[in-house]
């Protein structure tokens, strides 16, 4: 087969597909290959090692050139970081000073003279005029010769790539975890399932697509090659089309609706038939989407197809001709008159819809007989509600008794986030204790008996991935509300964009924010050095790429919190431009190095969100002065132009205390209850392996595991989440 998917499964599981070739002494190359990966933070597992040294050289060379462009743009190592400052972190200068460098260069320059002559007149500076300020004043390889090599240290990241199976094998595999996952994947990993996808329509299948987004992107490769779709709505019919049309699939927005052949419109309304057929009371979940409903059945002229009279009806309650009641209205008509009981009972024929209601249900019982109906209801339908939509519940009940503040975050499925104030009253606490141990109870019924089950003490406070909407892709990222220990002298942030068609200027910024979320200060264009910390220098556009680092000696940094953050100035939002991502290094003091040391590389994600400006994550010194990373994913609206760490610092300060305040569900809940019914439970000490099959649940896959362990990592911990 093709190698075009390789790269997917490399950087989806950190498996290197066992390649084909005959055999030979491939050592050398073996060798080599290893050393480059190890260049760039990687490096061959024994297994992975042994294997290419048996096989002949040029199949190891062939093997080395695709996996090394693959992990190189895992690190964020595929593209130039260039900085403004040559020798930065060192020699950045005082920020009035460069200013006014920037302005004695513009007065010495013929052609600028006179513009800014008038502006000093004026009172007024635009420092994007100055002919120096924004643009490398030196070449890439300028800037390589002013620094010295870095030199290794035992705390560089070292991420192992193990020897897979077959490619063919590891393609299916990989499909089908994606499609069968039990919660929503992001952006970046519904692409991937669109191309596994086409690639494995006439392969193996899922038992199960539970997420209604992978359903439609299976939907539309089945279509194409002619197999049986798998419909469960008319809502699946609504995302197989605006998939087919190049639209949203998650049908957050407004899709424009191509023309179809007559094969692909005649296979959707015999879908909407079929599903309405079997069960009529589904055409109430057309009003969800009445416009989009619509808007295709222009498209797909059901007038055409008369021996399909439930299609019809599809579109006839888009249009108002006929009348249907859904679920939800005949609730809240139960709901206004205070029949909360009635409401309740009516809600076991929806048991996902139930628990999603049971917060409004407990504080609209008014007496304890209507409070025990509704905790008994959501106790009788637990077994039937999906695993995600538990575990969501139990977060979120147990975040409404702890909870003190008067502030409600919300963070919408692509990361806009935004607070309001909380004037809802609390659920009672003795129903929530009852809910809560139920629900507990019905998690551990679902989990797998782990037998001998090893933990690495580090994954414990990583937040469950209940969804990866809550999660960028790329390296070393962590679902939102994980924490995990930071440990280095030196912490640097890094953004490096590309625009597509205009310019376009990203500020990287870092605030300092004490234990109450108040301002110490912040490193930005307008603030580039201080005691603790440097900043690069401003670059204002990026044809061909641009790169800005915030170096910060953790030591010396006054305050509690250090937020880093990216303002777009002017030009292309985070999803308009060609490329756009923030990451961190950790590295020692006499490490020295390049600005960009993908060695150093512990997190690389991309930025791909609304809004304008990003809030990748956070860091938090403990009362042990021991600094750990909190995971945000978050953006803010912001304004269309200027946006600035010294505008939107009371923003950020709240929605940081609203995460960082909230209790996340993390794997530590869950290995607490896998405790129960496993064998022996140990934390990994960072030794050997044990010598039989365990589950292993840890942040990166252990060397040495007995084949027939089960392993979880960031990988694939979605699949911790029982169904």
């Amino acid at each position: 087969m093709s190698h075009s998917l390789e790269p997917l499964v490399i950087q989806h599981t950190h498996h290197l597909p066992s390649p084909a070739g005959p055999p030979g002494e491939g050592d050398v190359a073996a060798r080599q290959f290893d050393a480059a990966l190890m260049s760039v933070g990687f490096k061959l597992s024994a297994a992975l090692l042994e294997h290419l040294s048996g096989l002949c050289e040029a199949t190891v060379v062939e093997t080395a050139a695709r996996a090394l462009g693959a992990v190189r743009e895992m690190a964020g190592d595929h593209v130039e970081h260039n900085v403004y400052f040559v020798d930065f972190p060192a020699n950045v200068p005082d920020t009035f000073d460069f200013w006014m460098g920037c302005v004695a260069e513009a007065l010495a320059d013929y052609a600028s003279r006179d513009r800014t002559v008038a502006q000093l007149s004026s009172g007024v500076l635009d420092l994007l005029t100055l002919p120096s300020y924004g643009n490398y004043r030196h070449t890439y390889a300028e800037m390589l010769a002013a620094h010295d090599e870095l030199i290794a240290a035992a705390g560089d990241r070292m991420t192992v790539l193990h020897l897979g199976g077959a490619l063919e094998d590891e393609v299916t595999a990989l499909y089908l975890a994606l499609a069968g996952s039990t919660t929503p994947l992001g952006a970046d990993d519904l692409r991937s399932l669109a191309s596994l996808a086409e690639h494995c329509a006439g392969g193996p299948q899922p038992d199960a697509i539970p997420i209604r987004e992978n359903r439609a992107l299976v939907n539309r490769a089945s279509l194409n090659a002619g197999a049986d779709l798998v419909l469960d709505t008319v809502t699946d019919v609504l995302r197989l089309a605006c998939v087919l049309s190049g639209g949203d699939v998650t049908l957050q927005e407004p899709t424009r609706f191509r023309a179809l052949s007559r094969p692909v419109r005649r296979a959707l309304l015999a879908g909407l038939d079929s599903v309405v057929a079997t069960a009529p009371a589904k055409l109430a979940d057309v009003a969800a989407h009445r416009e989009a409903f619509k808007r295709l059945g222009e498209r797909l002229h059901p007038h055409e197809y008369p021996h399909l009279p439930y299609a019809a009806d599809v579109f006839a309650v888009a249009r108002g001709e006929k009348k249907t009641r859904s679920h939800n209205s005949r609730v809240e008509q139960l709901l206004g008159t205070g029949e909360v009981t009635g409401a309740a009972e009516l809600l076991k024929s929806a048991p996902g819809t139930l628990f999603r209601y049971l917060d409004r249900l407990l504080r609209a019982a008014r007496t304890q007989d209507g409070r025990d109906a509704v905790v008994a209801a959501a106790e009788q339908v637990a077994p039937m509600v999906s695993g995600r939509v538990v575990l969501s519940v139990r977060e979120h009940l147990h975040n409404r008794v702890a909870k003190t503040d008067g502030n409600r975050v919300f963070v919408n499925r692509l990361g806009r986030a935004w607070v309001t104030s909380d004037a809802r009253p609390p659920v009672p606490p003795k129903e929530c204790k009852r809910l809560c141990a139920a629900l507990d109870a019905e998690i551990r019924r679902r989990l797998p008996a782990p037998g001998h089950l090893l933990i690495d003490p580090d994954v414990l406070d990583v937040a469950l991935p209940l969804s990866g909407k809550a999660t960028a892709s790329g390296l070393g990222v962590l679902p939102r509300g994980s924490v995990s220990p930071v440990q280095g002298e030196l912490l640097r942030f890094f953004v490096h964009w590309k625009q597509r068609q205009k310019d376009t200027d990203y500020d990287l910024s870092a605030l300092m924010l004490d234990s109450d979320y108040n301002t110490v200060s912040w490193l930005s264009y307008t603030a580039l050095s201080d005691i603790w910390g440097e900043h690069s220098g401003d670059i204002t556009e990026a044809p061909h790429g641009a790169s800005e680092f915030i170096n910060l000696r953790l030591g010396a940094v006054r305050g509690t919190f250090i937020v880093p953050q990216v303002n777009i100035f002017e030009g292309e939002g985070f999803e308009q431009v060609e490329e756009s991502f923030f990451g961190f290094m950790l590295r020692e003091d006499e490490q020295e190095g390049q600005p960009f040391e993908p060695r150093t590389v512990r997190m690389k994600s991309d930025l791909r969100g609304p809004g304008r400006v990003a809030l990748p994550l956070a860091f938090h010194r403990g009362p042990n002065g021991q600094w750990h990373a909190t995971w945000l994913h978050l953006y803010l609206k912001g304004h269309p132009s200027a946006n600035q760490v010294e505008g939107n610092q009371v923003s950020v300060a709240t929605l940081l205390r609203g995460i960082v305040e909230r209790d996340s569900l993390t794997v530590r809940y869950l290995t607490d209850l896998m405790s129960d019914d496993a064998t022996t439970v140990a934390l990994w000490d960072g030794e050997t392996a044990p010598d039989g099959p365990v589950t292993y649940i840890g942040l990166e896959r252990l060397e040495g595991l007995h084949p027939d362990s089960r392993v979880f990592t960031p990988e694939n911990l979605r699949d911790l989440i029982p169904e």
